[in-house]
């Protein structure tokens, strides 16, 4: 079982909608790889560093991090996750919590990641604002999003899968466009990081089949499970309709998108 901390009823709810598919989610976190590669790359992660992901999925990137060396943390809200990250990376120290409320002292880490991961916070200032006080001070806080939108063949996945999505609070902030050049730089700032540098990065999901893309498409957020029972054929059906471009000659699908990585320092 992993350590625990307390966790708002908002990241409760996003663990147990990510762990619904876990293992149809490993599909494409899988295929995360390259831009995990060049963040270590950029940032120099060696050994004996102090290397946490926050929202941590299934350890590809912790694993990658153990292979230079790090010694490795991950936080996520799914248990279901986290145990396929277990076996992944048993080196791991993992922990069950939650990204706003970091279950870890000040000026402990020396490289702290998210990879798509921030922006389901309800306060993603406050989100970064937790990141940069467990960093140690000059540490690399390495933030990744979404790239442009007309740049990213999932955003056809993402209008079909948007109106089952849960709202946000009423009392959230609003809700930053981060495909916008320099938002995220301006919203790491505002959280009390210094931004460093930046960089877009263009690579493709690739799956055998309709059958493997609508597994793929149904896991994240636990779309399957959102959508319940009597929809999820119909949905599934839109969501491949909706990327038949991107089906190849030879039947499977290849969905390339441009992903925005800022490199902050705490």
């Amino acid at each position: 079982m992993a350590a625990t901390a307390p966790m708002s009823e908002r990241a409760i709810q996003w663990g147990r909608a990510w762990g619904a598919r876990a293992e149809d989610w490993e599909l494409s976190e899988l295929q995360q790889l390259p831009t995990y590669e060049e963040a270590i790359r950029r940032v120099g992660i060696s050994a004996g560093q102090r290397v946490l992901e926050v929202g941590c999925g299934t350890g590809v990137f912790l694993r990658a991090a153990v292979d230079k060396g790090a010694d490795v943390y991950g936080l996520d809200a799914s248990e279901a996750l986290l145990e396929l990250a277990r076996r992944r990376v048993p080196e791991a120290d993992l922990r069950l919590g939650d990204f706003e409320s970091l279950p870890y002292e000040d000026d402990v880490f020396d490289v702290i990641a998210g990879f798509n991961s921030f922006f389901f916070a309800v306060d993603l200032v406050g989100a970064l604002r937790e990141a940069g006080r467990v960093a140690a001070p000059g540490a690399a806080v390495v933030i990744q999003v979404w790239g442009r939108h007309e740049r990213c063949d999932l955003e056809a996945m993402k209008m079909v899968a948007r109106p089952f999505m849960p709202p946000r609070p009423p009392d959230a902030p609003p809700e930053p466009d981060l495909a916008d050049p320099g938002v995220l730089e301006r919203v790491a700032a505002e959280a009390g990081l210094e931004p460093q540098s930046s960089f877009d990065l263009t690579w493709a999901y690739e799956f055998a089949n309709e059958e493997e893309l609508g597994r793929a498409m149904l896991a994240p957020v636990g779309l399957g499970d959102l959508v319940g029972p009597r929809r999820e054929e119909e949905v599934r059906r839109q969501i491949v309709e909706a990327l038949a471009s991107c089906r190849t000659s030879q039947g499977g699908y290849r969905l390339e998108n441009e992903f925005h990585v800022l490199i902050a320092s705490a």
